[in-house]
Order: structure tokens, then C-alpha cells, then sequence
């Protein structure tokens, strides 16, 4: 029988649901306990076992998918993020990596905009405020007096563009690529350099994938060249931010604020001094969340996973048809 590998921590609590349409296929499905992900060493424990996988961000390095090729054919990543999948040891062993393009766009471009709001109207200070009994107005601002600057503007860029746009926020962008011109001319935003960016946005929001020209894109020379009112968001990936370094900034006045769902170490060690900041505002990698787009995600990601395994499967409402007779 033909073993797959279930360790997507997101995808778990559901299996009950999609263990039967796996079986349904011949297929024999394991289910290890998995925290935030697996990493390199604990793959290896299954390495040659499987030939399937749907997988959150366990860590397929190159040595992880030599190990198991070539029984391995397909690795299903639950979400969009593959920087934790070796592409070129991948393609080696011709290996299928799939996912689900633009599956978080709404739920992490809504992130972003509570995050501005929150400091725009100094909500969870003015919370802290009255639960320690005081009477105290903070003054705030609002967003349509503010300068947002979105730094990579794919799927979730443009979102948060759009919804920033319907605050009234003029709206500063850089990418690595050239953007289409009717959504320029479009949304009313200005293009402009990395470091330009930095020293005219109120709002600094990263919504770039990790890669090599990405990783510590922040760091402590882009970060001196923001002003010092300024707030940083990070809701793509943890690395493009050199935490250290922005650490460093806070600490020393540099910036306003930051607002982080993602983070280099996950989870965020106990001792990190971020924990320790009244003007950070922290999630657990949780800006994704929503059971709309998730259920979404989990029937694409199943189907990936057949696909790769040469499966004939229909479309996802094929597939549903098949969870209504399990």
C-alpha cells in the first residue's frame, strides 16, 4: 500500500474528514505529532517511507530529499510558501512541489490594516490604559493623514493597496519586478525606491516571499534610513527582517513601532526582547487564519497531492463528492 505523510499543522485537525477520501484511493496515511513543523532531522526519521506529503513549513533541504528519493513524488505544501523546499534538489529527483497561489490574500491584507489601525488610533495602549484604572486620552491620528509604503506588491501587496486606498492613504510601493501600469494609474500609487520608501512612509508593510534577494531586505542600514515616527509590519516572512537589527532600532528610538506575525526563530523565544516592548504588537504567525480560506486550502492542497501521485482526480467539487459518500 502506498504511504503518505500527513504533517501540515493546520491540515491535522481536519484529517478525520479527509482520511477516508485518502483510503478511498489505496493510499495508507500517517500522521506524526507535529508542533509548528518538522524539521530536517526529524524528516529523516521517515525518510524512504512515503511517497506523498502534505506539509506545512517543514524544513525539505536538499539532504532531506536525497534521502528519500526515489520513493518520494509529490510534496503538497498546505498555503503558499515554499522557501522551506529545496526547489533545485526538487526539480533533481523530479520531485512535484505544489501549493495554493493567493491563498491568504484577504485574511493577511486585513491583518495589515488592524495592525495600522491599532496604532493609528493607539487602541491596545488606551485598552492597557483602563484595565490599570486609569482615565487616560492618548492622541492619535487617523489613517488618511498617513503615508503607507508596501514593499513587494504581489497578491497580498496589492490587497493591502486597495484597502488602504479606501482609507483615504497615500500609498508609496517597490518591487524587484515591473508592476502592471493600469494597477498603478489604477490604485494611485506611487512607485519609488526601497530607500525613498523608508524615509516618507508612516507605514512600512513587507509582503515580499523569502528568497536570496529578500532575506534581511530590513536591516540596520535600510532601518536608519526610516524616520523615527515610523511603524514597521511584517507579515510575510520572519528572515526578510534582521531581527537583531531591528531590535537594535526600537530599543534606541529609531522607529516608532513594529507589528510582527512572523519572526527568524518560530516560535519566538521566551527571552526575546521583543516580548519585553510596549510598542510591538506580536502574533503567532497567525495573520492566515480564517476558515473560509483554510477549508480552501485544504481541498486544493488534497488534490495536489493526488495529482502528484498520478491519481486521476476531477475538480475540488469532485472531491467533495467523494467526502458526502465517505
Amino acid at each position: 500500500m502506498r504511504t503518505v505523510l500527513i504533517t501540515a499543522p493546520y491540515m491535522i485537525p481536519s484529517m478525520h474528514r479527509f482520511t477516508p477520501i485518502l483510503e478511498s484511493f489505496g493510499l495508507n496515511v500517517v500522521i506524526p505529532e507535529v508542533d509548528e513543523r518538522l524539521e530536517a532531522d526529524e524528516l529523516l526519521q521517515f525518510a524512504g517511507q512515503y511517497e506523498g506529503t502534505i506539509c506545512g513549513d517543514d524544513r525539505y533541504t536538499a539532504e532531506v530529499i536525497a534521502a528519500n528519493a526515489p520513493t518520494l513524488k509529490v510534496i503538497s505544501k498546505w498555503g503558499t510558501g515554499v522557501d522551506a523546499i529545496d526547489p533545485e534538489a526538487a526539480a533533481k529527483y523530479g520531485i512535484m512541489v505544489g501549493r495554493t497561489p493567493n491563498a491568504f490574500t484577504v485574511p493577511v491584507s486585513e491583518s495589515v490594516m488592524g495592525c495600522m489601525l491599532s496604532f493609528a488610533r493607539n487602541i491596545p495602549w488606551m485598552d492597557d490604559a483602563m484595565k490599570a484604572g486609569e482615565w487616560q486620552k492618548i492622541s492619535g491620528h487617523t489613517l488618511m493623514e498617513s503615508t503607507l509604503g508596501v514593499i513587494g506588491v504581489g497578491n497580498i501587496g496589492k490587497a493591502v493597496i486597495r484597502r488602504a486606498r479606501a482609507f483615504g492613504m497615500t500609498i508609496l510601493a517597490t518591487d524587484i519586478i515591473e508592476i502592471e501600469p493600469d494597477f498603478i494609474i489604477e490604485q494611485g500609487i506611487e512607485m519609488t525606491s526601497l530607500e525613498d520608501l523608508l524615509q516618507r512612509a508612516d507605514y512600512i508593510s513587507l509582503n515580499v516571499s523569502l528568497n536570496p534577494t529578500s532575506y534581511h531586505l530590513i536591516n540596520a542600514q535600510t532601518l536608519s534610513y526610516v524616520k523615527p515616527s515610523a511603524v514597521l509590519i511584517n507579515s510575510c516572512r520572519g528572515s526578510v527582517v534582521d531581527e537583531a537589527a531591528l531590535v537594535a532600532a526600537l530599543q534606541a528610538g529609531h522607529l516608532r513601532g513594529a507589528a510582527l506575525d512572523v519572526f527568524e526563530d518560530e516560535p519566538l523565544p521566551a527571552d526575546s526582547p521583543l516580548k519585553k516592548m510596549s510598542n510591538v504588537l506580536l502574533s503567532p504567525h497567525n495573520t492566515n487564519s480564517s476558515p473560509f480560506f483554510w477549508e480552501r486550502i485544504h481541498w486544493n492542497t488534497l488534490r495536489n497531492l493526488l495529482i502528484g501521485l498520478d491519481i486521476p482526480v476531477g475538480d475540488i467539487a469532485s472531491l467533495k463528492a467523494l467526502e458526502k459518500r465517505a
